[in-house]
């Protein structure tokens, strides 16, 4: 029986170095790919994500307080990146009723994807007088985990809207 050579090396064959080479190819053009996204240069306006039927007055999160008589106090997701849990104080209960109303539904922008999440999980909202100094809460349902930790995200409460909330 004849033995191979031990010192002679075996030159691939063509299926082998047809896979190698198409394997390469696709790890460049995904280089490529990457390295040809524009890169964002500074901060854009996160008003411009928000759907033209969502937008309200941008303020800041002061601003929110003044004018819609909560304070956010938390965005993050939870429920193993299922949900995202928003919750505000309450600073004054005349102004908070503006969260009650429907033509201005709570909902938050992912500011990179300008995706809206909007659905309430399991239809939850608060109903009734809000108190003042009480933390109330929302679920919003998070399909396909698009808002994550770390994400920037436009808070749309009330008659006002607040960019660029870190998401726990």
């Amino acid at each position: 029986p004849a033995t191979a050579n031990p010192g002679r090396r075996r030159l691939p064959t063509r299926p082998r170095l047809l896979g190698y080479l198409t394997g390469v190819a696709l790890a460049g053009g995904v280089v490529a790919l990457a390295l040809g996204l524009p890169h964002p240069q500074g901060r854009q306006p996160a008003a411009a994500n928000v759907p033209a039927s969502w937008a309200r007055p941008v303020v800041s999160k002061a601003g929110l307080a003044e004018r819609s008589g909560v304070k956010l106090t938390r965005v993050a997701v939870t429920g193993a990146g299922g949900l995202v849990d928003l919750r505000y104080q309450v600073l004054d209960p005349d102004k908070a009723d503006s969260l009650h109303d429907k033509a201005t539904p709570p909902a938050l922008v992912d500011e990179r994807t300008g995706l809206v999440v909007h659905t309430l999980f399991m239809g939850h909202s608060h109903h009734g007088s809000y108190k003042v100094g009480v933390t109330y809460y929302l679920v919003f349902e998070n399909p396909g985990n698009w808002v994550h930790r770390g994400s920037e995200v436009t808070v749309l409460l009330g008659n006002a809207q607040v960019e660029h909330v870190k998401v726990a």
